[in-house]
């Protein structure tokens, strides 16, 4: 009688220990995207990404939000990082930019994270330049 309680005591151990792990993998670890070899889903242009989002941000949202996507347009503002275009678009690199961007025109491929509202800007990660014209 022990040997059988025992034995359905670490099966059950097995069996719990198994569904965690296929729980754990399955569903709550994602590896990251690797937005540069991804297809983007749209391009477009800063500006117009800019009025898509204050015309209604919810429906922008649904259309651009965690999509990879090229913007076009003038670089305004840079740091080792960070590139705006159009003072309306931050773009956030995952490695310093080496070249100097300001006042070029650039396609940036990136993930849009969404509107912030207080800076006024669409706000994109993972990026990085696809072609610049000077």
């Amino acid at each position: 009688m022990k040997r059988k309680r025992i034995a359905f005591i670490i099966v059950a151990l097995l069996l719990v220990t198994s569904a965690g792990i296929y729980f754990y993998y399955g569903f709550l670890f994602k590896e990251a995207r690797n937005i540069e070899s991804e297809v983007p889903d749209f391009n477009v242009a800063a500006t117009k990404l800019l009025k898509d989002y204050e015309s209604d941000p919810k429906i922008a949202d649904s259309l651009y939000l965690n999509k990879t996507i090229e913007i076009t347009g003038k670089v305004t503002k840079e740091t080792d990082s960070v590139v705006v275009l159009e003072n309306s678009v931050f773009c956030l690199f995952t490695q310093k930019i080496k070249q100097k961007l300001i006042g070029n025109k650039v396609t940036v491929k990136g993930k849009c994270i969404g509107y912030d509202e207080l800076f006024q800007e669409v706000k994109f990660d993972q990026c990085s330049i696809n072609k610049q014209n000077n």
